[in-house]
């Protein structure tokens, strides 16, 4: 399988999980609702109901949906 379009990495410790678009870091998200963002701006409209698709999202290391510091 390609990439997926957003790549959620591991919570930092400070919190917040780093986001990666296209390979490139795009922002910190803090929350679900700044990953649905980051695939708004990518141009996906019904964003939420992405968030369970690894063809759009990929979470690596630490639990889907957890962004408190590590």
């Amino acid at each position: 399988m390609a990439m997926a379009p957003i790549v959620v990495h591991p919570p930092l410790g400070m919190g917040g999980r780093r986001a990666r678009a296209c390979g490139r870091v795009i922002d910190l998200a803090y929350s679900d609702v700044d990953v649905i963002e980051f695939l708004r701006r990518a141009g996906l409209p019904d964003a939420e109901e992405l968030l369970d698709d690894p063809w759009w999202v990929k979470w690596r290391g630490g639990r889907a949906y957890h962004h408190e510091a590590a």
